[in-house]
């Protein structure tokens, strides 16, 4: 993996990166790399971090894992590339944005400019191969996710979490230990299966704009 393209989180998180687990990640990660469809391409795998570098970080939103079908999965959580079709989870997160805040359901499902504003698209998983959803849970991602999510703790501007489903939940109480300004948003995932059992009417984009309105910071244009 290069991880060159994390870019300035590279410093923040120096010491996760030299860490034993970390190396046999790389490992796991290359060699899937090399025998397998994976997702998203090799070179998007840190988009995420590279679109918002730690000192522009207002939002964290947290997803599991990459979208496993092609010419879908960029890096961000959440997100598809442009003239993709969009998959159920997100056409629910754009009706809960309607819902919310009177935006228009947007076309394109690609979020890049909600990252380019400060909204950190992480998932828990940053890779999948293609077809098999979830099947690279087991590389060591999540330790370094949840390094990722500690380091945001060290981070002195206003942070609101977002944390959707029973994955992304397990980073709750690493996502709230902060000296600073935190909002931490916690619902069922946006999947049809789940969206109708708390997720539609939670409202976290007004709530999300409210805490960083309230705490100095510009709110986020949700418009894609």
């Amino acid at each position: 993996m290069d991880t060159t393209k994390l870019g300035a989180w590279q410093t923040l998180l120096s010491e996760e990166l030299r860490k034993p687990y970390f190396e046999a990640l790389c490992a796991r990660v290359d060699e899937a790399y090399q025998t397998a469809a994976v997702f998203p391409p090799e070179e998007e795998l840190f988009s995420a971090f590279s679109l918002t570098p730690p000192e522009k970080v207002k939002v964290v939103i947290l997803g599991q894992d990459p979208y496993h079908e092609p010419r879908q999965a960029h890096g961000l959580a959440f997100s598809v590339r442009n003239g993709t079709k969009l998959p159920p989870s997100l056409q629910n997160i754009f009706k809960e944005l309607s819902s919310d805040l009177g935006v228009e359901p947007p076309a394109s499902g690609d979020l890049t400019g909600w990252a380019e504003q400060g909204v950190f698209l992480l998932n828990s998983v940053l890779s999948v191969e293609s077809g098999k959803a979830n099947s690279h849970k087991d590389f060591g991602w999540q330790v370094f996710t949840d390094a990722v999510v500690d380091a945001i703790a060290s981070l002195p501007q206003p942070v609101a979490f977002v944390l959707w489903g029973s994955q992304a939940q397990k980073k709750a109480a690493a996502a709230g230990n902060s000296a600073y300004p935190r909002l931490v948003l916690q619902s069922v995932h946006p999947s049809p299966l789940s969206a109708y059992r708390g997720f539609f009417g939670s409202c976290p984009f007004s709530r999300i704009n409210d805490f960083l309105t309230r705490n100095g910071c510009s709110p986020i244009r949700w418009t894609v």
